[in-house]
């Protein structure tokens, strides 16, 4: 976790209609794209002295969960995922996304709803995509299910993640999903942050995704 005190540029920029999203045409991906990037730009990149949770020092932070849970770029962030895993042969073909609680809660929901408005508009191929959450260790009460949601078991699915400095939290989901019964087509983060990261991944052999690439924020 980064430490206290750190400051953003949390400029303000114009704010074009949201409105109900048109089909994925390449105009209106491209434009959802291009917002979610000074979205990530202006709102999530924190600048300061920081401790990851890897452990390794930075001057900057990119604080996902400052657009996966805002009003605007939530539904921006389920558009433009569902965009990547389509482009990548993945959707359809695929029937849930989710990983790691905590950063991976809203990257999946937004997800899940980016596909069932899709749905709805009869512009998906396939059908809606479901979303799991991955809890950090096997709850002790109740059902004591180590991955809430609908049951994976002999499902297609891809653990996503906001971002990754060394893999180590999408690879603790794709490990309890692997003893669920899931069948693993991928893993994918909204920034790529880090060859360590892609390279741990490919390692455990699960192709790596990732919709914008650090070098792209300005930072």
């Amino acid at each position: 976790m980064p430490e206290q005190n750190l400051t953003s540029d949390d400029r303000r920029t114009d704010r074009p209609s949201i409105g109900a999203p048109d089909a994925a045409t390449p105009g209106r991906v491209a434009a959802d794209r291009e917002r979610l990037r000074t979205l990530i730009r202006d709102l999530a990149v924190v600048r300061g002295q920081v401790t990851l949770s890897s452990g390794a020092q930075a001057d900057h932070y990119v604080d996902l969960r400052r657009i996966t849970l805002h009003h605007e770029a939530s539904p921006l962030v389920g558009r433009i995922m569902l965009d990547l895993l389509e482009r990548e042969g993945l959707v359809p073909g695929i029937e849930a996304v989710g990983g790691l609680t905590l950063g991976a809660d809203p990257v999946a929901t937004a997800i899940l709803h980016a596909s069932a408005a899709r749905a709805a508009a009869g512009d998906l191929p396939g059908d809606p995509l479901d979303a799991f959450v991955v809890r950090k260790s096997q709850k002790a009460h109740g059902l004591q299910r180590r991955i809430e949601g609908p049951d994976v078991t002999g499902r297609r699915v891809v653990a996503v993640e906001d971002t990754s400095t060394t893999g180590g939290s999408v690879l603790t989901a794709t490990e309890a999903l692997a003893e669920a019964g899931a069948d693993i087509a991928a893993v994918a983060v909204i920034v790529h942050r880090s060859e360590a990261s892609r390279e741990a991944v490919e390692q455990a052999g699960f192709r790596y995704l990732h919709a914008y690439d650090i070098s792209e924020l300005e930072i």
